[in-house]
């Protein structure tokens, strides 16, 4: 039996998406994983140094370590009305943005990557763990926050307010869905491990489908502060047909996003094949 490294972080998409390959409730057609769950941001941070054989990933740290990694097809969080939303407890002057400090989720996230983007002239940011930029911003060691995942369905109950949403920003530049996260493994796995895999992630999805809106105890234990109905917004959300399969629209967002990155002189850019599986699923 081949063991498999992997990294998945504890939001609910995750381990939405991989309660029924890592718990034994589909056929892992002989594979067998050594599994963690982190931050994303740290996931980012050990694609990096290449530690995991199989990895959960910000797209922006993906397009750092293509030499390394190739993406996956499936497992994927990518989306339109998914994207990152920039808060603060007051509304501020998106003019003058560089005047004030702003929390972000990470170096590597896609969430920076964005904001990045949308504010080229730069910014003063302090990296945060991303469960903890409302509270940053609410104590006002931040003036402003990039916040992710679950954060989007709470904001506002805690007074905070938007400022951009960095998603409707993306889009309305692009018209091209926003790719946040993905499944990444290693160039050295052999090619027909790569295959089974994406399709067992695949079958992981398909099967947590078919029992909700049940949630898994495993979902529920390693949710991050948060009730079961906002769970399931979370999940809804960010697990979606892009999930199970990103096919030519998910394909075309990745690489306009790696488009963009490129132009920000971030990296050489040398490999661009950055899909282990090339063809959509049928």
């Amino acid at each position: 039996m081949k063991t498999i490294t992997l990294g998945i972080s504890p939001c609910p998409n995750d381990t939405f998406i991989f309660d029924a390959l890592l718990h034994g409730k589909i056929d892992t057609k002989g594979l067998s994983f050594d599994f963690v769950l982190e931050d994303v941001e740290t996931l980012n941070q050990w694609a990096m140094a290449g530690k995991l054989d199989v990895t959960k990933l910000s797209f922006a740290s993906f397009f750092y370590v293509t030499e390394k990694y190739q993406m996956l097809s499936s497992g994927a969080a990518l989306g339109r009305g998914v994207g990152p939303l920039l808060i603060a407890k007051r509304p501020l002057d998106l003019q003058h943005m560089s005047h004030y400090t702003v929390a972000i989720p990470g170096k590597y996230t896609t969430a920076n990557l964005l904001t990045s983007l949308a504010f080229p002239k730069g910014l003063n940011t302090r990296e945060y763990v991303f469960h903890e930029i409302e509270n940053a911003v609410l104590s006002g060691a931040c003036d402003a926050g990039v916040i992710i995942h679950e954060n989007r369905f709470t904001y506002a109950s805690k007074g905070l307010v938007k400022l951009l949403d960095l998603g409707d920003w993306w889009e309305q530049k692009t018209n091209a869905a926003i790719p946040l996260g993905g499944i990444a493994i290693k160039r050295s796995v052999p090619k027909e491990v790569v295959h089974t895999l994406n399709d067992l992630i695949r079958e992981s999805v398909r099967y947590a489908w078919n029992t909700y809106p049940d949630l898994a105890p495993w979902v529920v234990e390693h949710a991050q502060e948060m009730n079961e109905d906002v769970m399931r917004q979370h999940i809804n959300l960010y697990v979606n047909r892009y999930t199970e399969d990103l096919g030519d629209e998910g394909t075309q967002a990745v690489n306009t996003l790696y488009e963009h990155f490129l132009d920000l002189g971030m990296t050489s850019g040398k490999e661009l094949d950055i899909f282990a599986i090339s063809t959509p699923a049928s």
